[in-house]
Parts: structure tokens; C-alpha cells; sequence
């Protein structure tokens, strides 16, 4: 039975942006599977882990008649991938087989039933809705989501707190040993609501999402929260536990300021962390008057050493870092300088952009 004729772009376009949360490997073999299933509004893309579920509605494809079938979703990807880009695609059906053909290629993949594919039931608690444009929101998460958690044990620390009060909208991340703050303005006013995503769904909505100021609609729906833009949609459970009281972190008052150009800031550590040690990858700054020297050693007695000159004339501070967590935050950033403040050497420090008062960043110091 002929179900669809299509180009190749497509039924790839849609596909990738569902295929991205497919696991490789997974205990149940349907979750390696996408849905297919054609109404009379067109054809729907859907993908889940049981975690986060994807949708993406297409408006091709609504000639002839319904159909639901599901099939591995990264076989199909890739052969749609090797597949010229002006190929024309069409799909059959035959028992338990889907069989593509384009041209004088034929591909004969395994199906499973579109009855047993499971979906994510839309939480019956709307607790209310945020409209952003996303323009607004990619950027937020790209200021913060390098500062979430991996495989914590305080699972709420794997992923990042999206919080609603008034007239903004705050993402925050921290791993415990750094935090990343980002906020932008909304139109309309809110009561206080706070969710915690789950790191996976983060990475994706960073991912799907675009620059442009085409609306996002985010709905709070009590244990899950739904994100709608475009042709997308995004649903995914949110992580339970109470995150960290973020504004207690965030330090104020220091005294010890300087601004720096980030690029030859990002520069000087990139430099100098080839000969950080792999394990601590700790980075040393000295800080005298308008000088900051930067170091890093290893355990071959290896040493790299950059210096840079500024305008300061505060106490003398001799302290250490990570220096991953110093090059993630001057990636993500974009303005041409960053300020530093400190208090002493056993102290955070906060870091932000003299351009962008809406972000702030605070690291931890560790001994070296």
C-alpha cells in the first residue's frame, strides 16, 4: 500500500528536528522508533524517550488516506541523508515492512505497531502560560545551560531552573561549583512559578529553537511543561527536588573590580590551559596593581605563563579556578569586555558584561 510521496527534504527536515531525543540503545525498541501518522491535516513526526516527546506537524502529505507507522528513526534519517537533495521519496507498506524508493534505490525497513508507541499525556493541572519570542529564549539558554550538572546525585542539579515572576522570565544553572544567571523582560505579568527541565531537554530546545521573534508558547501544566513554536512541539517532564536558593549565591558588594577584553582574555587561557594539569585543570590568576598574571602547571613541571595588563589598583589577590569554567562562560558570551569582582582569595567571584546587565555568572575558587 502506497502511503507517501514526497521530496526528500521534506520528510528529513521534520524528521531530524524529532529524532534528536532517540536513544540508540534502549531497553524498549519502540523508543528507537519515530511515528508517522497522517490525518486529513497532514502528516505528523513524533519521538519520545518517555521523558521528553517531540512532535512536528507537517502540512504536505494529506492526500489519500491516514495512516500511523512507526520505524527506526535514525535508519531512516541516514538513508534520507545519503539520498541526493532533489530526490523524490516515496513510501510503501507491506505487512510489518515500510519500504522507501527513490529513483533506482529501494530500501526495505522493520516497522512496529503505531498502537503500541507511547505518548506523553498532557498534564491536566495548567498552572498557566508564558509567551517569549524565540529570539528571546535561545539565547537566555545558551547564556546558562553550560553550567548545568552532569550525573549529579542532587538530580535537580542536572538540568535548569526556568522561574516565572511578574514581568521576567529567569533561567538559572549551577553545578555546585559554578552558577549561571540569565533573565529577559515578558509583556505580560505573572504570578511566581518555578520548574526544573531536565538537562536533555534544555540541549534540545537550545538546538530546535531559532533567532528569529516568532513566538514560543511555554505552558505550565503542574509535573510537565509544553513548549510550542512553530511547527514544533516540546513536552517533557520537569525534574522534582528544590534547587538551590540562586539568590543568596549571586555575590554583592566586592570591591576588587576589573573589566577586561574577553577575546584576548579567552585567548590568553586557551594558551595556557595546554599545559593545565588534565585532571584539576586548575588556572592561577595573581591580580597586583595593573597587572593579572595568569599561570598553569602540570605534573611534569610544565608551566605556562600570560600576562595582561589593566587598569587596577585594589588589594593584591592571589587565587585559583577551574579553567574550564572560565572559557564556557567567555564562550557563551558575545560583548566585546567582561568585569570581574572579587572579594578575597577564598571567595566567588562574579562575572558579567558591562553590555548586558541581564546575565551574571559566579564561580568558586579551588586551591591550587
Amino acid at each position: 500500500m502506497k502511503l507517501l510521496e514526497c521530496s526528500r527534504d521534506e520528510l528529513l527536515l521534520p524528521l531530524q528536528t524529532v529524532s534528536g531525543i532517540v536513544e540508540r540503545r534502549h531497553t524498549l525498541p519502540i523508543l528507537s522508533n519515530v511515528l508517522l501518522d497522517r490525518s486529513e491535516d497532514g502528516l505528523t513526526l513524533l519521538a519520545t524517550d518517555l521523558e521528553i516527546q517531540v512532535c512536528c506537524k507537517t502540512s504536505f502529505g494529506s492526500q489519500a488516506g491516514a495512516f500511523a507507522i512507526t520505524t527506526s528513526a535514525r535508519k531512516l534519517q541516514d538513508i534520507l541523508r545519503a539520498l541526493p537533495v532533489d530526490a523524490k521519496v516515496s513510501l510503501e507498506s507491506n505487512a510489518n515492512r515500510l519500504q522507501l524508493r527513490s529513483g533506482r534505490s529501494r530500501f526495505t525497513l522493520q516497522t512496529l505497531p503505531a498502537d503500541d508507541f507511547p505518548r506523553l499525556a498532557a498534564g491536566s493541572d495548567h498552572v498557566g502560560e508564558v509567551v517569549v519570542s524565540q529570539g528571546a529564549l535561545r539565547p537566555l539558554l545558551m547564556l546558562v545551560q553550560y553550567a548545568m550538572a552532569q550525573q549529579d546525585i542532587r538530580y535537580y542539579l542536572n538540568g535548569l531552573l526556568l522561574s516565572v515572576e511578574g514581568h521576567e522570565l529567569r533561567v538559572v544553572a549551577t553545578d555546585g561549583h559554578r552558577l549561571a544567571f540569565a533573565r529577559t523582560s515578558l509583556e505580560s505579568e505573572h504570578p511566581r512559578h518555578e520548574v526544573v527541565l531536565p538537562r536533555k531537554a534544555v540541549l534540545e530546545l537550545s538546538k530546535l529553537l531559532g533567532e528569529s521573534d516568532a513566538p514560543v508558547r511555554i505552558a505550565l501544566l503542574g509535573n510537565q511543561v509544553r513548549f510550542d513554536f512553530g511547527a514544533v512541539e516540546l513536552f517533557t517532564k520537569i525534574v522534582d527536588g528544590k534547587f538551590p536558593d540562586y539568590g543568596r549565591v549571586i555575590p554583592a558588594g566586592h570591591s576588587n573590580i576589573i573589566t577586561l577584553d574577553r577575546a584576548g582574555l579567552l585567548q590568553a587561557l586557551q594558551r595556557a590551559a595546554i599545559l593545565s594539569n588534565d585532571k584539576f585543570r586548575g588556572v592561577r590568576w595573581l591580580l597586583t596593581k595593573d597587572s593579572l598574571r595568569i599561570s598553569c602547571s602540570n605534573t611534569e613541571q610544565e608551566e605556562a605563563q600570560e600576562e595582561i595588563e589593566l587598569d587596577y589598583s585594589g588589594a593584591a589577590i592571589d587565587i585559583g579556578f577551574n579553567v574550564n569554567y572560565l572559557l564556557d562562560v567567555l564562550n557563551a558570551l558575545s560583548g566585546s569586555q567582561v568585569t570581574c569582582a572579587f572579594g578575597d582569595a577564598s571567595s566567588s567571584v562574579l562575572m558579567t558584561d558591562p553590555g548586558l546587565d541581564s546575565f551574571k555568572y559566579v564561580i568558586m575558587p579551588m586551591r591550587i
